[in-house]
């Protein structure tokens, strides 16, 4: 899936942050799911992801036959990545508190960043840096901001759990680049693939726990079609083709993005720090994306 100009590279990457506005309403559709177990979870909106992705590959005349007819290396990317971090990010939420665990696993943007040039050939200028770095500081900010942390000893499987996510995710993300002869389809076979094995989980280490509103089924259902369903579409097709780095500074907005949900909906208290993380991964995000606002002046 080559990169066929500036005009191309700019709507993928216009995709890829598409994901980062639908995982922006994780928390708050999670949340609103009431106390279903997440194995459980995970694995009723995998399951929805794949059959959007399935939907969607029929419309387009497209063979379900094709979207798994890969070898074992795609398999292995695609189903480590979604299912693995999904898997290392419960094991982190059970073993430390979740503050101090959303911190560690908050890397993954910075370490998209500096990955890009090793991974995928990007080249990367104190810009791209320093853009990662500003996006980082304000999730910091919010953070402390919060007064949750108090990184303790005793929770460091939990903490290394969390570090396991920032590399897996960041990895995966990544060498998708590396795939690009594979179509956004195998996406589909991936979320099924990863369904499959957080059902397993479920059913080994967890209690059923079914909806019991109206409301939690539709927040189900929303959950499977956009962050754990479209969002990873989009997501792949702006690490294939889109600009990876600046990709990598605006996921800091995720989380900023998050909270500003929880407050608008009254689930969570406002504070002075949000705006501060906001200012700051904003401009991590345009100093990240220099690239493509020159390019974007160039051919105006």
């Amino acid at each position: 899936m080559p990169v066929t100009g500036p005009s191309d590279r700019r709507r993928a990457t216009a995709l890829g942050a598409l994901s980062i506005l639908m995982w922006s309403a994780l928390a708050l559709l999670t949340v609103s799911t009431g106390t279903i177990p997440p194995f459980q979870l995970a694995a009723m909106t995998f399951a929805i992801g794949a059959t959007v992705g399935g939907i969607w590959i029929v419309a387009q005349g497209r063979s379900l036959r094709d979207a798994v007819a890969w070898p074992p290396r795609v398999w292995l990317l695609g189903v480590g990545g979604l299912f693995g971090y999904h898997l290392l990010y419960f094991i982190a939420l059970r073993q430390a508190p979740a503050a101090e665990a959303n911190l560690i696993n908050y890397l993954w943007p910075l370490l998209i960043v500096l990955l890009s040039a090793p991974i995928a050939g990007e080249p990367l200028h104190g810009w791209h840096l320093g853009g990662a770095a500003l996006g980082l500081a304000g999730i910091i900010v919010l953070t402390l901001g919060r007064g949750e942390v108090g990184f303790a000893g005793a929770h460091w499987p939990g903490y290394l759990a969390a570090l396991g996510c920032a590399v897996v995710w960041s990895v995966y993300s990544v060498t998708s680049r590396r795939f690009g002869e594979v179509p956004t389809d195998a996406v589909a076979a991936f979320c099924a693939a990863s369904s499959v094995l957080a059902a397993l989980c479920h059913v080994a280490v967890e209690t059923t726990v079914w909806p019991s509103t109206s409301g939690a089924w539709l927040a189900v259902v929303a959950l499977g079609i956009f962050p754990v369903g479209a969002a990873f579409y989009v997501w792949d097709v702006g690490m294939k083709r889109g600009d990876i780095r600046a990709l990598g500074a605006l996921s800091y907005a995720t989380p900023i993005l998050s909270t500003a949900l929880l407050i608008a909906t009254g689930r969570a208290a406002a504070s002075p720090s949000l705006l501060l993380a906001a200012a700051l991964v904003v401009g991590g995000a345009v100093l990240a994306g220099r690239d493509l606002w020159r390019r974007a002046k160039t051919q105006a």
